[in-house]
């Protein structure tokens, strides 16, 4: 029986079996996941063929130092914002021999929001070498934190996997 709910690691391992037969390799960049993506996908047989590395980066020092992020950009829009995504997604396929990349950074709660960026909010990006990157502003709302995250986790595979076709 799975840990992860909702058919998560299904998709995992559709990924893990697409990316391999493709020989594409991925890299996350984690905040509010805090590793779950890098541990759905690790969680399949076979994907050391495809994960590359995963970095946690939970604080905007980590961030800034293992992926890149500009400490100006952390200032100006936050760790929660589309352009720390992105930075993160770039930082992560800089700094990795990956193919796709995928980041994370979001207010999973139950504490830490405000008006302006509310539990549930997460930003999300993906991409692929020389592709396009994607963005997506995700609002779960306060629906727990277990609940953020996991929802988090769904849509980032499902992003790597929109990257790849790109």
């Amino acid at each position: 029986m799975s840990a992860w709910p909702d058919g998560i690691e299904a998709k995992a391992g559709l990924l893990i079996s697409a990316f391999s037969k493709r020989g594409l390799m991925v890299a996350t960049a984690e905040s509010c996941t805090g590793g779950l993506i890098a541990g759905v996908l690790t969680e399949i047989p076979g994907s050391s063929s495809v994960v590359d590395r995963g970095f946690v980066t939970y604080s905007n020092d980590a961030k800034i130092q293992m992926l890149g992020v500009a400490n100006a950009t952390l200032e100006t829009h936050g760790a929660v914002s589309r352009q720390t995504a992105i930075e993160m997604v770039r930082g992560a396929l800089s700094h990795s021999k990956a193919d796709l990349a995928v980041a994370v950074t979001g207010v999973a709660g139950p504490g830490g929001g405000s008006a302006e960026k509310p539990v549930g909010l997460v930003h999300l990006a993906a991409a692929s070498r020389g592709g396009n990157i994607l963005h997506r502003e995700m609002r779960y709302g306060d629906i727990g934190r277990d609940a953020v995250r996991m929802a988090t986790v769904r849509t980032a595979l499902d992003m790597l996997d929109e990257a790849a076709e790109r």
